[in-house]
């Protein structure tokens, strides 16, 4: 190779190494210009937050009036100073005179306006999530919240656009708030509240910050009026936490909220304690539309907790008048409020059941059931109230309930166990099952009040298990010595009406109470024969208490448009067929009963003559002297002076024809016309009754 050639390889192969080294060097000119933008945008940063730093903001105060305007869709006016830059790393907000208009439907002019505001926020918390406020000191400030008629539109959702957003509160986690209103209004609930926000001093040196506040108000036009405390901790005990004070008063109750907040109104999934006491837990609860019956005086205490648009208080126990309460419950305060509860009582005093029916326990404590059935609007000497379901309400919110009870205190009835599950569903009002144990027997019944016909279609159906008789009326001188007997039966009536009276003086069905084979006092029998001869005769041998056999009985009435009449009642003993007419009326409670027995054996001075049940529901009468008996003895009387003496005992002598009953018919509660005698003749001694007092009031 010569000299030339040589020279020239040499000067290609340096041309090919200088072109190998820039691929070389470009990572690392590249890292060098990547370098040099991050760090000329850190000098601006930093430059930027210079120039704020030491302007403080100032000169971006029109530029914030005309950017939070046109995001917000309102007009945002700053009257005074303004900062707006970071200290060092929170943003720091400081305005005064600063005002954001309402929507033109509004009733103010001003959805915000503040004499003074200084703020720390966490810069992110603009960006994502929920604003975050590290301080707040409010000065002159007044805030209206306001939803318009047709709840569509509300003054805190910006933009210009139609819709509502829920409020959310930003997290703050310390404040200082002094001569602040808030005013918020409702018109769907409706609500009015009217608050005043100042600081308050404190009495506790662990205590940096204290806010008061106090207001008044009206929701569904009952007035209320609040007082609170909100106190924050030192920085140094327990940053960010709020401890909660507050009382409400309202129609008489008094409500006591406490807790500690995360931030300020910060309640959502915050345990709170909740108590409440009152005269009458119906009156608190009337507030937001929700109707139960009335109590007496209550307590009540339980932890509350708030997601999002459902309340759960759990824990919560209690009494109302002299009976105790446990359990938890839920409102749902949704399109459509409804309330869920699952509660426990021990001992439910008979005074405190009385309003289930419609009666006020008060007057019933005071006065009787025909004083508080009198108060209900109800006439003279009744029982049945007349007190209107609240039939607007009912429709307004719906409710679940099983309620467990132990036992009813009560001199007359025996009743414990209940077990009452209920269910109101856009005005339909359904207690199903409603359970209870009663002398050892056991109720179950299943009863409807539906509001959504007018008036209401109720309907009744009541079934009483086997039930010892001797146990059943104990409370009401029924000695259970000598008594075996059992009685079940079934209640089954439908009728129209907004009252429990109305509903019942309209109704149509069948009662029957039947009585297998069993024994009763022999005394009680021969009473309602008015067997003088056999009554004395055993009082004479010391056998008055010796049971007599009852082989089947049937007490049952068909009832039409609230009257009842006997159809049939008919009990066959061992030495006696006892039979019923007459009836009762739901209407006018008018009884008119007739009860005769007749011997199934020879017997002297029987009066064979019926014993007249009659008065009222109220005030119920026994007629033992009846007209048939004077008649007798007007007979015996006339026997006596025309013939001989002995003549006039004829009048009062019971041959003992009286035919067997057929149990068959008698244990299927057939009707008077299915009655057989034990030799399968139809009965001519049972029909069906008449009663002439339907629906007179």
């Amino acid at each position: 190779m010569d000299a030339t050639t040589q020279s020239d390889a040499l000067a290609a192969s340096g041309a090919a190494a200088t072109e190998a080294k820039p691929p070389q060097r470009r990572p690392r000119q590249r890292l060098h210009i990547l370098r040099n933008i991050l760090l000329a945008i850190m000098i601006a940063v930093f430059a930027a937050w210079l120039v704020l730093f030491i302007t403080k903001g100032r000169f971006l105060k029109h530029p914030f009036e005309r950017m939070a305007g046109s995001l917000a869709g309102r007009q945002v006016e700053v009257g005074g100073d303004f900062q707006l830059y970071f200290a060092p790393l929170r943003i720091k907000f400081v305005a005064e005179g600063l005002s954001v208009s309402n929507p033109a439907w509004a009733a103010r002019r001003h959805f915000f306006s503040a004499r003074r505001i200084d703020a720390r926020i966490a810069p992110l918390s603009l960006l994502f999530g929920r604003r975050h406020v590290y301080s707040l000191d409010l000065q002159g400030g007044a805030v209206d919240l306001e939803w318009d008629k047709g709840h569509d539109r509300n003054t805190w959702t910006f933009g210009g656009g139609e819709g509502g957003k829920p409020f959310e509160f930003p997290r703050i986690d310390r404040a200082v708030v002094a001569d602040t209103r808030i005013r918020y209004a409702d018109p769907r609930m409706p609500l009015l509240a009217d608050l005043r926000v100042d600081p308050i001093a404190s009495a506790n040196a662990r205590i940096s910050k204290a806010v008061g506040v106090q207001g008044d108000g009206i929701l569904r036009k009952t007035p209320f009026r609040v007082t609170a405390r909100l106190l924050s901790p030192d920085a140094t005990v327990n940053r960010g936490r709020n401890a909660l004070e507050l009382t409400a008063w309202a129609a008489g109750n008094r409500i006591d909220v406490s807790g500690t907040l995360p931030s300020i109104a910060d309640f959502e999934d915050v345990p709170l304690k909740v108590r409440a006491r009152g005269s009458d837990l119906s009156d608190l609860l009337a507030i937001i539309d929700v109707a139960i019956p009335q109590t007496r005086r209550y307590g009540l205490a339980a932890q509350l907790v708030k997601d999002g648009e459902t309340y759960r208080f759990t824990g919560l126990h209690g009494t109302f008048g002299q009976s105790d309460i446990a359990g938890k419950l839920t409102v749902t305060n949704a399109e459509r409020l409804r309330l869920d509860a699952a509660l426990a009582t021990r001992r439910l005093d008979i005074v405190d059941a009385a309003p289930f029916i419609g009666y006020n326990p008060d007057i019933v404590a005071a006065k009787g059931a025909v004083a508080a059935a009198a108060a209900t609007g109800a006439g003279a000497r009744r029982v049945l109230p007349d007190a209107a379901l609240p039939v607007e309400t009912m429709q307004r919110f719906d409710a679940g309930l099983d309620w467990k009870i132990g036992t009813v205190r009560s001199r007359n009835v025996p009743v414990q166990n209940i077990a009452l599950k209920l269910s109101l569903d856009h005005g339909r009002l359904a207690l199903s099952p409603l359970t209870f144990s009663m002398a050892r027997g056991d109720v179950s019944s299943n009863l409807v009040f539906d509001t959504r016909q007018r008036p209401a279609a109720t309907s009744y159906d009541i079934r009483l298990s086997p039930t010892p008789m001797g146990r059943l009326l104990a409370g009401y001188g029924v000695a259970e010595s000598g008594t075996t007997g059992t009685i079940s039966g079934r209640i089954k009536l439908e009728g129209r009406g907004d009252t429990i009276h109305d509903s019942l003086a309209s109704a149509s069905g069948r009662i029957a109470f039947v009585m297998p084979r069993g024994t009763f006092w022999t005394r009680n029998v021969q009473l309602a024969e008015l067997d003088l001869g056999t009554f004395a005769s055993k009082m004479f041998e010391g056998k008055l208490k010796k049971p007599v056999e009852i082989n089947c009985g049937l007490i049952a009435f068909t009832v039409r448009s609230g009257a009842a009449a006997a159809d049939p009642i008919l009990i066959d003993t061992s030495k006696n067929v006892i039979t019923g007419r007459g009836g009762f009326s739901f209407g006018t409670e008018a009884i008119d009963l007739a009860i005769r027995a007749d011997g199934k054996k020879f017997s002297l001075f029987s009066g064979q003559s019926p014993v007249g049940i009659g008065g009222r529901f109220a005030q119920p009468s026994l007629r033992v002297v009846s007209p048939q008996l004077l008649g007798r003895a007007g007979v015996g009387l006339g026997l006596a002076v025309a013939a001989t003496p002995v003549a006039g005992l004829l009048a009062f002598v019971d041959v003992g024809d009286a035919k067997s009953a057929a149990c068959g018919p008698v244990l299927s509660a057939a009707p008077a016309s299915a009655q057989r005698t034990s030799k399968g003749k139809p009965r001519d001694d049972v029909r069906t009754g008449h009663v002439n007092t339907a629906r007179k009031r």
